[in-house]
């Protein structure tokens, strides 16, 4: 699998990911970089510990929690950045949808909303925790995915797709029997854990449990130091941005998908000839379960 060309993540992207794992200080900067970042790349570092209520290292460490150098790094780093939009990143990439909004305003709001996501989701995967978790799907005696709600709609697509190029795996939504399944897991198997928030129990009790098993474990979460990410050995990280009255899995379900996709077409890769055969052996058998009346044939 080669390297994905494309621009690097964006710092908006890499703020919103960390949030729940910053602590009180750091949050508070975070939320005015998010609230202004044009102002933020031109004031000194004393000036936004002044007006986030907060100390010098305090803003050093945001920086570094950040990947960045230091607070010279993230200046840099904004006002390249804060030229997207003249508005705040929190108000100007519409990701919000007002109550006197025509649905002409909340079409475009999904449509800037998704491909954000989508762009950064490809910007900041990593590629080669993509092919670690590519091998070991690929190399894989069972294949464990575990997902609830939204994320579970997600899973079974990704089962659907393996299926079809014949990679049998099972999709485990019910707490239970999804560890009752992981307590069967070993080495050469793969656990999936699907969740946006990184935080379902229902996930991440399963995942662990496999991991403890000593199966490969992989985790898809918009968030890199959620509980679901720290159990995994494989991190993929969407990074999809909630919509009004679309929070969580729903927001996140385009950007998991191209994860997903980039998954599915790895593995098919990586056997070529094996899944260009079962892809073809699925499609003849549905094939007479299509309506070949229409369109209807053009009279003379």
């Amino acid at each position: 699998m080669s390297a994905v060309e494309s621009p690097p993540p964006s710092l908006e992207a890499r703020i919103h990911g960390l949030l729940p794992a910053l602590s009180p200080a750091q949050a508070r900067i975070a939320a005015e970089v998010l609230r202004d970042p044009a102002a933020v790349a031109s004031s000194t570092i004393g000036q936004l510990a002044a007006r986030c209520g907060t100390s010098l290292p305090s803003v050093t460490r945001f920086c570094l929690a950040l990947g960045l150098s230091g607070y010279a790094e993230l200046r840099l780093t904004l006002a390249a950045e804060s030229g997207r939009t003249s508005l705040s990143w929190e108000r100007g990439t519409g990701s919000e949808v007002g109550p006197d909004d025509s649905l002409d305003d909340v079409l475009r709001t999904l449509l800037r909303a998704d491909t954000r996501a989508l762009e950064d989701t490809v910007a900041s995967l990593d590629v080669d925790a993509l092919r670690r978790a590519v091998q070991a799907i690929s190399d894989a005696r069972r294949i464990d995915l575990y997902a609830v709600a939204g994320s579970a709609s997600v899973a079974e697509d990704l089962r659907l797709r393996l299926h079809r190029i014949g990679r049998g795996a099972s999709t485990w939504s019910d707490v239970h029997t999804a560890l009752a399944s992981s307590a069967l897991l070993g080495t050469g198997d793969v656990a999936i854990g699907i969740s946006h928030s990184g935080e379902t129990i229902e996930v991440l009790e399963p995942l662990t449990r496999a991991g403890r098993q000593g199966a490969t474990t992989v985790a898809i979460t918009n968030y890199p130091r959620s509980p679901l990410a720290r159990a995994a050995d494989v991190v993929l990280v969407t990074a999809a941005r909630d919509v009004t009255f679309r929070t969580g899995g729903l927001s996140g379900r385009h950007a998991q998908m191209i994860v997903l996709d980039a998954l599915y077409l790895g593995v098919a890769q990586r056997d070529y000839p094996l899944a260009e055969q079962a892809f073809d052996a699925t499609a003849e058998a549905v094939a007479t379960h299509r309506d070949r009346s229409w369109p209807p044939p053009k009279s003379s």
